[in-house]
Parts: C-alpha cells; sequence; structure tokens
C-alpha cells in the first residue's frame, strides 16, 4: 500500500473484535439474506444459531448452506430462543414493525433493514420502544461502512481535500425490479428503495441538509409502478451541496455509478462496483487529488474489499459494539430518523414541485 494512503487505511476495518461477538437470529431468508448477511457475517467470524422464514423450504435451504444450527417453525420461537441476544430482520418494510416490537418485548438487540418503516412517525415509535427498554437498535444502511465510501469520509475528516464543497452521485443503470415484487409494485421506489442509501452516506460525510429539492418520473412502458428516474438537490449549512441523479433504465447498456467531493483543496472521485453487475458487482474504485498532501495528480487507493457483501458487516459490528460499550451504532435507529424525515421531505418536494426545508417537516414549502 502506498505510504502515504496508511493513516487512511488504519481508520477503515470491517474486523468485529471476538468479545464484541454475540449469537444473532435471523428473521427472513431471501436474496439479501443468502448472498449478503450471511456471507458477511461467516467472513467476520459472527454465528448465526437461528432463523426463520414464513417459507419454511427456502430457510432449511438457506440454513444448510450456510451451517445454521436451527430453522425455527416461528417467529415466536426464535425470539424465545435464549441463545440469541441480536435479531436480525430482513423483510418487507411494512412487515418489520410487529417483528421488530416483538423482539424488543423478549429483549432482544435489533438490527433492521431499511427503510425502518414505512412512515416517520412509526419509526419514531419503534425508535422510542427500544429506548425505553435500554435496547440498541440499528439499522442496516450499509452503504456507510462500504470501503469507498468510509474511505472518502476518512479523507474529508483528514483534511485532504480542505473544505467540503460539492458531493454528487450519479447512477446510470438498469434494475430488474420484478427481482423484488413488492418493490415493482410500490407508488414510492426508487427514493424509498435505492437513493436512501446515498442520502444516508451523504449524511454521514456532509451532515445535515436544511433544504432540499427533487424530481422524480417514469419511463414510458417500464413495470414498475413508482419512480424510476429521480434528481435531488441538497443544501447545506453555508456554501456546501449535494446532488444525487439516479436513472434506472440505462437501454444502451454504458453503466455509469459513481460519485465525487469537491472542496477548497482537492478533490475524490469513486465508483460503486455493486452496480455494473449486480449482485455481484466488483470492487469499488477511489481516487484523490489534494493540494494539501500534495498528490502528483490523482493518487488511486486500493481497495481490498466490496458493498455486498463485506459491509454488511459494518452495521452489525456498529451494533456489538454498541452492545458491548453500551453507546449508539453509528447507525442507530436516532440517526436513521434524520435519513427517512430526509427521503419524506424529499418526496413532499417531488409531489409539490417545491423545495422543502427540513427543520419544520408540517410546513415544509419554501417560497421560490
Amino acid at each position: 500500500m502506498l505510504e502515504v494512503f496508511e493513516p487512511i487505511s488504519r481508520t477503515f476495518s470491517l474486523r468485529i473484535p471476538e468479545e464484541y461477538r454475540r449469537p444473532i437470529g435471523i428473521v427472513g431468508a431471501g436474496g439479501i439474506v443468502d448472498y449478503g448477511h450471511l456471507p458477511a457475517y461467516e467472513k467476520a467470524g459472527l454465528e448465526v444459531v437461528a432463523i426463520f422464514d414464513i417459507d419454511r423450504d427456502r430457510a432449511k435451504d438457506v440454513a444448510k448452506r450456510h451451517g445454521i444450527e436451527t430453522v425455527c417453525g416461528s417467529q415466536e420461537e426464535l425470539l424465545n430462543d435464549q441463545r440469541v441476544e441480536v435479531v436480525d430482520i430482513a423483510v418487507q418494510p411494512w412487515a418489520q414493525l410487529d417483528i421488530a416490537s416483538a423482539a424488543l418485548e423478549a429483549g432482544k438487540h435489533l438490527l433492521c433493514q431499511k427503510p425502518l418503516a414505512v412512515d416517520v412517525e412509526t419509526a419514531e415509535g419503534l425508535v422510542a420502544d427500544a429506548d425505553a427498554r435500554g435496547l440498541k437498535l440499528a439499522v442496516n444502511q450499509q452503504l456507510r461502512f462500504d470501503e469507498g465510501i468510509a474511505v472518502a469520509r476518512a479523507m474529508v475528516q483528514a483534511g485532504w481535500i480542505g473544505q467540503p464543497t460539492t458531493m454528487s452521485v450519479t447512477v446510470n443503470v438498469v434494475t430488474d425490479w420484478g427481482m423484488w415484487p413488492w418493490m415493482e409494485s410500490s407508488d414510492r421506489l426508487e427514493i424509498m428503495y435505492h437513493s436512501i442509501h446515498y442520502l444516508d452516506a451523504i449524511r454521514s460525510i456532509l451532515g445535515d441538509p436544511e433544504l432540499v429539492w427533487c424530481t422524480g418520473s417514469r419511463t414510458p412502458g417500464q413495470s414498475a409502478k413508482g419512480e424510476t428516474r429521480t434528481m435531488s438537490t441538497l443544501v447545506f449549512s453555508g456554501d456546501v451541496r449535494a446532488l444525487v441523479h439516479v436513472t434506472h433504465t440505462n437501454i444502451a447498456g454504458d453503466f455509469e455509478a459513481t460519485f465525487r467531493i469537491d472542496g477548497s483543496e482537492g478533490s475524490i472521485k469513486g465508483t460503486f462496483g455493486l452496480l455494473y453487475d449486480y449482485p455481484h458487482g466488483r470492487p469499488d474504485s477511489i481516487a484523490v487529488y489534494s493540494r494539501t498532501l500534495p498528490t502528483d495528480g490523482w493518487l488511486s487507493y486500493p481497495v481490498t474489499t466490496r458493498w455486498l457483501p463485506d459491509a454488511i458487516a459494518g452495521p452489525m459490528g456498529s451494533l456489538l459494539e454498541a452492545i458491548a460499550k453500551d453507546k449508539a451504532p453509528a447507525t442507530s435507529g436516532a440517526d436513521n430518523l434524520k435519513t427517512l424525515r430526509l427521503v419524506e421531505a424529499l418526496y413532499r418536494s417531488m409531489d409539490s414541485g417545491e423545495s422543502q426545508r427540513l427543520d419544520d417537516p408540517r410546513d415544509g414549502r419554501v417560497d421560490t
């Protein structure tokens, strides 16, 4: 590794110390658990002791291939299993609330799927319930832990590009929403289930915006009910801005999935390798240009992990550390409420055609 990157590389690790590890039970045995959660946990040395899915045959198949000892016949059986200390929920958002509430009542710490809930009020109630019971609740916003984003965040925090001024995400790919029929029929689609990743990652680097604007649209003939093309602008305090431009109907095949952060003293640019061949993908790329180092042109960082499955270990590792040290996970429920409020503000803007402020969701219209 180039010597200049040593202080940055030290900040990135998906390793979970043995003293943090606790037995995990999983509710849900869909594709993301099969090719994402379980491979990441296996690599991190975590023990999944039980799994439940309403499709018992599917759960048995996944358990057999990943060496999970117990396939539960019911949700209650899993929650009553005294070995299970942490429950990882990987189901549709409208089904998550009842499962999460029951798990909290059973005294389990939670890793919930994103979005945490279908609306902010429901999510607030769930977060309040966990807090009242003294249990930890984290949300699986794993893009924060993707090596490209994590390294970029560390470079920004180290001052390598000076004062950040702009962050942009550009994604132009083809997405087969038929892989998730429930998403395909959803009124809200692109922002709620895809760009929520980028919005959370941007928050982790730039903080919370004050004002947002969004437009979303469909492509003629698309099978998906909701929006598949979006442009979102985020306005932060001072002169900091962010832009997320996403298209899921690229018919030319020249896919693009990139991000860039510009600052007063340099820039960072990278790719989301996963999206070039989902779900197999390829490693991210990331490079930095800096007048503070200084670099001789663009300097490439050697990325060694992938968004899927590797980064999924990040939210779980953060949750396990939070349990061990009695602190908030990086993607705590309380923090994730801010991401969900941002999503809601963007939909209000999309629906109204007007900019929206995040400080007062009851009256977010901005005169222009």
